[in-house]
């Protein structure tokens, strides 16, 4: 059974937030932009329920360079250059910095990334403004605390698909603790946009929430589930999701698609290209293989049964850095290029074993939502109330939920002590990579790693946690304990945790271009507490200069290497330099 979460001895009603946020919608109002204008449309929802009735694939294209100026030329220039040859780029999803999710007042103070910083309401109204495509707030919005001023910002730049209700549940800012306070403005924030006269579109990427946590994909569909019962049923409000970045099996992916548009007339936002096929030390043309297999997948699943997803073609560069211009339009050139082929091959396309597929998640994740909300009720959390509700699920979070609720039959030595019914694409892609570097030792290696009692304290510098979740089943399968920091780790606490807990090693993965400052904070914090503990880091081993007109991140490794790193290029790498710190030992 799952204990109450809800600690305080007081929190607010989320009906009156409700009706409090609704209010606001009297000051608050959708604006205009060319994109409404020029498609005629009220809102996106009509845009994409025209689309649909056409029988055309919609495609979404992700900018938001750091400088605001360059991202308005992208803008404009990325759906000029692919009108030119005859292609359509319908919506673009603005990349903002993750520190835009703190409030205006403090984000100043705060550490930041490689996104796009809206100082002010004008900054989204100006990028909007810069040509007729769909303008999509989709990350560091709502579900953060800064919530209720970007919400309004980005309804008066004429936005009407925001997001990201799936961060909520599982992203946290460095040195911002305040869960309620967050529970609080995301709440106001959803129920603003539920009151405009027109239908917004709540947007929900679930590799970004309990999705990409999950070890059973029912429960993934049973998250879904239940996100539409809290912006639905009990806000009044309209939600659409995405997904995609983490589902590489094609038949599930095919599935998943399909159990979304089950018994739905409301769109979905995109599908997600699946950028952890991607790898970075391969050319470029074995890449553009994986990008052609999951936009197969994507736009037939479009044209056998509109979504309304628009396709996400993620450039093969994103596997080393930040994508230029340039390579977006080639990339949306290449999906335009491709649906029509896929059109011609549809009659090869056997349905049965993908809505079999999709018949289980609808099932599963049906038991998970209720399971999920008589078990909350048991525990005497109020259901029926949005902020009672959101907070505990953040509070018990996926592993937990899983735990007591998946469908799955309980099963010892299973991740989550449950069978899954479907196994997620992510559990299986990190225990057959982590077999892959494990094999990077010898026996004798993996041996003395084993035997060696090693604790290593892992960490992510940012949002994302992929990287670091490869780290973690990589250490647990060669023997060695895993301290787990979390993501966006405060560099303070993860010393900390390191120091107490004895740590041989810390191991910090990153990818939002913050490399460099994060380790000079994480080498200071070692040295007011006079420790000499190694520093293993990967990932995207980049920043952006200080005096960059580019915007973009450069490679910062020797850097790395200078404040007393050992940058690490890959996991076995790591496995390795923590094998040769046993030998100096």
């Amino acid at each position: 059974m799952i204990e109450n979460p809800l600690i305080e001895q007081e929190l607010p009603d989320g009906r009156a937030l409700v009706a409090e946020g609704k209010a606001m919608a009297s000051n608050h109002r959708l604006g205009e932009c060319p994109f409404l204008r020029e498609a005629g449309v009220a809102c996106e929802i009509d845009y994409k329920r025209t689309a649909q009735a056409e029988g055309r694939v919609m495609q979404h294209a992700q900018i938001g360079y750091r400088d605001l100026e360059k991202s308005r030329q992208a803008w404009s220039g990325i759906a000029e250059a692919v009108a030119k040859q005859g292609g359509r780029v319908d919506r673009y999803g603005i990349c903002l910095d993750w520190s835009m999710g703190y409030p205006a007042a403090e984000r100043r103070r705060r550490g930041k990334g490689t996104g796009l910083i809206l100082e002010r309401p004008e900054d989204f109204a100006s990028l909007t403004a810069a040509g007729p495509v769909a303008p999509h707030f989709g990350d560091f919005v709502i579900g953060l605390p800064a919530a209720l001023e970007n919400t309004g910002a980005a309804l008066a730049a004429g936005a009407t698909a925001i997001g990201n209700l799936g961060q909520y549940f599982t992203f946290r800012l460095p040195g911002w603790d305040e869960d309620a306070e967050t529970t609080r403005a995301s709440l106001l924030a959803l129920s603003l946009c539920a009151a405009q006269p027109v239908p917004v579109l709540i947007h929900s990427n679930l590799d970004d929430g309990f999705a990409a946590l999950f070890t059973d994909l029912a429960c993934a569909f049973g998250g879904v589930l239940l996100e539409r019962y809290i912006v639905e049923d009990l806000i009044g409000g309209t939600i659409g999701h995405c997904y995609g970045h983490t589902f590489s099996d094609p038949l599930a992916r095919l599935a998943f698609q399909r159990a979304l548009a089950w018994g739905r007339d409301t769109p979905g936002t995109m599908v997600y290209g699946n950028t952890t096929l991607y790898e970075e030390t391969v050319p470029d043309a074995v890449n553009f293989a994986k990008l052609g297999s999951y936009l197969t997948v994507d736009i037939a699943a479009q044209f056998l049964l509109p979504s309304g997803h628009a396709v996400t073609p993620i450039p093969v560069s994103e596997a080393r850095r930040i994508p230029d211009i340039g390579e977006v339009v080639d990339a949306q050139l290449f999906a335009a290029s491709l649906a029509p082929q896929i059109a011609a091959q549809l009659p090869l396309v056997a349905l049965a074993e993908a809505d079999a597929l999709a018949g289980l998640l609808i099932s599963g994740g049906l038991s998970f939502k209720t399971a999920v909300l008589a078990g909350l009720s048991e525990a005497r959390v109020d259901c029926a109330d949005p902020f009672a509700l959101l907070l505990a699920l953040r509070r018990i979070g996926a592993k937990r939920l899983e735990e007591a609720f998946g469908p799955g039959e309980p099963q010892e030595g299973t991740l989550r002590g449950r069978a899954p019914l479907i196994e997620a694409s992510p559990v299986r892609e990190l225990r057959l990579r982590a077999g892959k570097v494990a094999r990077a030792l010898s026996a004798d290696e993996r041996g003395r790693l084993s035997s060696a009692g090693l604790s290593v304290c892992v960490a992510s510098s940012d949002v994302h946690e992929y990287g670091k979740l490869l780290v973690e089943r990589v250490l647990e399968d060669c023997g060695v304990r895993v301290l787990d920091a979390g993501v966006h780790a405060d560099p303070d606490k993860m010393v900390a945790r390191a120091a107490q807990e004895d740590a041989a090693a810390i191991a910090i993965s990153t990818y939002n271009g913050v490399a460099r400052d994060y380790l000079a904070a994480v080498r200071r914090e070692l040295q007011a507490k006079g420790l000499e503990i190694p520093v293993f880091i990967g990932g995207k081993l980049n920043q952006i200069p200080a005096d960059s007109n580019s915007a973009l991140p450069v490679d910062v490794t020797e850097d790395l290497r200078q404040l007393g790193a050992r940058p690490c290029r890959s996991v076995e790498e790591m496995l390795l330099a923590l094998v040769d710190e046993l030998d100096r030992a």
